[in-house]
C-alpha cells in the first residue's frame, strides 16, 4: 500500500515534469535561450507540485493555488521588470503544477492529460506566430538634421528604409541635439518582413542604440 502510494505520487511529479520541460526545452528555449528563466520555470513547478502534493483536500490546494497566485502578482509588481512573454510563461508554470496536482489527486487522469496538451498547443502555435504580424521598435541615432521637419516626414522615413534595409511604418522624434546636428529617433518596422533593397550608395552611417521592447 506504502509503495503503491508512493508509486502514484512519483508518477504525478513525473507528468508535471514532463508537461514543464515541453514548455521550457520545447517552446520556450528555441526562442530565448535565456539559462535564468528555464532554471526558474523547471525550479517553480517541481517545487509547487510538491507542496501541493502535501494537501489532500481539494479545496485547500485551490485556496493555497489562488494564494500563489496573489504572492507572485505582487512580486511582479516589486522586482526587476521582467518581460510581458516571459511574465507570461512564469505565470504557466506557476498554474500548471497546481492544475495537475488538483486533477491527478482527484483521479481524472483524462483530463489532465488534455488540459497539458491543450496548454502546450495554445503556447506552440503562439511562438509560431501563425496569423499574427508583430511590429518592432529600435531606438537609432540620426545624423540628418535636415529630414527631421515635419514637411519632410516622408523622405525621413524612406532615407531610413534605404540605410536600415527594414520595413518601417513609424518614426517617433524622441530628442533633437542641434549642437551635434542629430536627433535620437525610435522606428517602427514590420518583424520578419523582406529587406528593403538599396536605393542609393554612400557612406552614410546609422547607430542603432536598443531595441525597445513594450512593457505591460
Amino acid at each position: 500500500m506504502v509503495i503503491e502510494t508512493y508509486s502514484s505520487f512519483l508518477a504525478g511529479i513525473l507528468i508535471n515534469l514532463l508537461a514543464t520541460v515541453i514548455i521550457a526545452r520545447g517552446i520556450f528555449y528555441p526562442v530565448k535561450r535565456a539559462q535564468d528563466y528555464i532554471f526558474t520555470f523547471l525550479a517553480f513547478s517541481t517545487v509547487i507540485y510538491l507542496v501541493m502534493g502535501l494537501f489532500t483536500s481539494v479545496e485547500l490546494s485551490i485556496g493555497v493555488g489562488f494564494g500563489l497566485f496573489a504572492l507572485f502578482s505582487v512580486l511582479r509588481y516589486r522586482t526587476d521588470t521582467v518581460p510581458i512573454r516571459e511574465m507570461t510563461y512564469l505565470f504557466v508554470m506557476v498554474a500548471l503544477p497546481i492544475m495537475n496536482s488538483i486533477l491527478y489527486n482527484s483521479g481524472d487522469i483524462v483530463k489532465l492529460c488534455l488540459s497539458d496538451f491543450v496548454i502546450i498547443g495554445v503556447l506552440w502555435i503562439l511562438e509560431q506566430k501563425w496569423g499574427f504580424r508583430y511590429d518592432q521598435k529600435k531606438l537609432i541615432k540620426y545624423e540628418k538634421i535636415d529630414l527631421i521637419r515635419a514637411d519632410e516626414h516622408e523622405r525621413l522615413i524612406e532615407d531610413l528604409r534605404d540605410r536600415t534595409g527594414l520595413a518601417i511604418t513609424q518614426v517617433e522624434i524622441v530628442e533633437i541635439d542641434f549642437i551635434r546636428d542629430s536627433a535620437d529617433i525610435v522606428i517602427t518596422y514590420e518583424e520578419g518582413s523582406p529587406v528593403v533593397p538599396k536605393k542609393s550608395s554612400g557612406f552614410d552611417t546609422i547607430s542603432v542604440e536598443k531595441p525597445i521592447t513594450s512593457e505591460p
